[in-house]
């Protein structure tokens, strides 16, 4: 028994049609299907809603819903801004650059070219107020993460035991030990 891929994600947005239209332009994500309804069709509570489907590419499905009789969306307050995101990769830096320059002629706000040594990101707020990244990997990506899986059961038992950073990996944001 093993999951074969995700389906699809699914968030809350204000706008549906705002929405698409964000996705649409901004980063070029086809509009694959709308499903409203009067009824959830898993609790048959009576709730109209408007839930639209994304392409993000290879097969991913990004999706919304739009909740017209609930109170306004929110964010989890206790949580920091830039945890809770979603996360697109793009070919290259190249293309991550030109994203970056496409979205900010159209008066989006964007952070970065942040480098994270294994990826470069950019990151910007979609209207709805989810923060979304870009990442293209870099050249050196595969020794890198070559390196970090060696490591990923030691750092997660260290941080289980102890909740402090763990060493293994710290060449990560030391640029002269990055691509060794």
């Amino acid at each position: 028994m093993k999951i074969e891929r995700i389906h699809h994600v699914a968030y809350r947005c204000k706008d549906a049609k705002q929405t698409v239209e964000f996705y649409t332009k901004m980063l070029n994500m086809g509009f694959v299907l709308a499903i409203a309804e009067d009824q959830v069709p898993s609790t048959h509570e009576p709730d109209p809603y408007m839930h639209v489907f994304l392409d993000a590419g290879d097969g991913n499905i990004l999706a919304f819903f739009e909740l017209p009789t609930k109170p306004e969306m929110g964010r989890d307050e206790n949580t920091p801004v830039w945890v809770q995101h979603i996360a697109f990769q793009v070919k290259d830096r190249e293309a991550l650059v030109e994203y970056k320059t496409h979205l900010e002629d159209n008066g989006i706000a964007v952070l970065g070219v942040t480098d994270h040594t294994i990826f470069d990101s950019i990151y910007f707020f979609d209207p709805n107020g989810h923060r979304i990244e870009l990442a293209a990997p870099t050249p050196n990506q595969g020794g890198n993460l070559s390196r970090l899986d060696s490591v990923k059961w030691d750092m997660l038992e260290e941080w289980s035991r102890t909740k402090r950073a763990p060493k293994h990996a710290e060449w990560l944001h030391q640029k002269e030990f990055a691509g060794e």
